[in-house]
């Protein structure tokens, strides 16, 4: 009897094996129950263990199947369970469980603003924890499926706020836009400038992965203290939006007006000038605050210096107040840069003027980039006559915004 038992049994199995991926729940008991009636029509019992055994299927399933075959109400042939069958929702056993739980999420603007939750990580296993303490009985798991049910996610913080948006935000995008296209129709040049981030020079972590031996990474230095001796790389940027080509000045001192238009001169110089042989204006984008600002007379003067020794009027028109993203150097070119010593550390100011230097995208981005070494005075004062003195054409539009600085004859 062992022995037709166990014939049987891997008989049972291998069919089992062959259809099971293809049954649904209904299918799979139902199958069963036949395999277990046919054997106990053949000897008389036993049919449960033998299908037990061969297939893995619990006895309660089995059983399940078995009075599925005799129940006279069949059951619909596109339901799997009956209606109302399977274990009832947790929020039907606790109807407050959904509202308690986002009181825990949202703290500050629902259910109880003293809540310990308030400066604690909000983590699935913190929040089973204050729920069980609540009286409910439920795994973090759940706390999980809860979380999708009522749209939650995990997020990261995300940067938007821009403060009081202003009310002619648009027309000076506007403005901006239709002024680029009438200098790339006159063939003069457009350049988007800006300041990157200033980068600690020494063994510090860098924001980013890179290939590496598995268990090898590259080890640095704990915190992120500045390292005197090595100081810090100021990248000040210029994007030419028409050739999309970049140039990046390297300075090792302080982010000055100063600076920035010496970045301009240099680019001016050394690429610039051989592009745009005829032109007699240049416009700058820039944005409306740091060493570009439009409220800067270091600027203003510094234009007025360069205008001079160029013989060009500088058109210049700044983005509106918190709208820096908007700039196109952002996004066309410090972009790419980041990418590209993403998780490199800036060892030296050799490995970040090489890193920048080796910035290319497949549009044909490439980027020029020179040490600038010398020292920029901080705190650099223009007097009011001397502010004058700059000849000075503002737009009817915005003029503190959008103006010419002339040359002196």
């Amino acid at each position: 009897m062992q022995d037709i038992s166990l014939q049987r049994i891997l008989l049972i199995k291998e069919k089992f094996d062959s259809i099971s991926s293809y049954l649904n729940e209904r299918a799979l008991r139902i199958w069963c129950a036949t395999e277990t009636q046919n054997y106990n029509r053949e000897f008389g019992r036993g049919g449960n263990t033998v299908v037990h055994r061969a297939t893995g299927v619990s006895y309660p399933t089995i059983r399940t199947g078995l009075r599925d075959l005799a129940d006279k109400k069949k059951l619909d042939t596109d339901k799997i369970r009956r209606s109302g069958g399977g274990r009832k929702k947790i929020t039907e056993e606790y109807p407050d469980l959904l509202y308690d739980l986002e009181s825990l999420v949202e703290p500050l603007s629902r259910g109880d603003p003293e809540s310990s939750l308030r400066w604690t990580c909000k983590s699935v296993r913190n929040l089973t924890d204050e729920l069980i303490l609540k009286g409910y009985s439920l795994s973090f798991r759940t706390v999980c499926d809860l979380l999708a049910e009522l749209d939650y996610s995990l997020q990261s913080n995300k940067k938007t706020k821009e403060g009081m948006s202003h009310p002619d935000r648009n027309d000076q995008f506007n403005f901006i836009n239709r002024t680029v296209k009438k200098f790339q129709k006159n063939l003069s040049p457009v350049i988007s400038v800006d300041t990157k981030k200033k980068e600690n020079i020494g063994e510090y972590k860098n924001s980013g992965r890179e290939y590496r031996p598995k268990g090898q990474p590259l080890k640095v230095n704990t915190h992120d203290f500045p390292n005197k001796k090595l100081g810090k790389a100021a990248p000040y940027g210029i994007y030419d939006i028409t050739k999309n080509k970049g140039w990046v000045s390297v300075g090792i001192s302080h982010d000055t007006a100063e600076f920035a238009v010496n970045t301009i001169r240099t680019w001016w110089k050394k690429t610039g000038k051989a592009q745009y042989k005829k032109s007699k204006t240049l416009l700058i984008t820039a944005d409306c605050g740091g060493s570009n600002g439009y409220k800067v007379r270091l600027w203003k003067w510094e234009l007025q210096k360069l205008a001079n020794e160029l013989k060009m009027e500088i058109h210049v028109c700044h983005f509106p107040p918190g709208t820096s993203k908007w700039n196109k150097i952002e996004h066309r070119m410090f972009s790419y840069i980041s990418k590209n010593w993403r998780g490199v550390p800036l060892a030296t100011i050799e490995t970040v003027i090489n890193l920048i230097g080796n910035t290319k995208t497949k549009n044909g981005l490439t980027v020029d980039v020179v040490l600038d070494e010398k020292e920029y005075e901080k705190g650099k004062k223009i007097s009011d006559e001397d502010f004058n003195s700059i000849n000075i054409k503002c737009y009817r539009f915005h003029g503190e915004w959008n103006y010419i600085v002339k040359p002196k004859s």
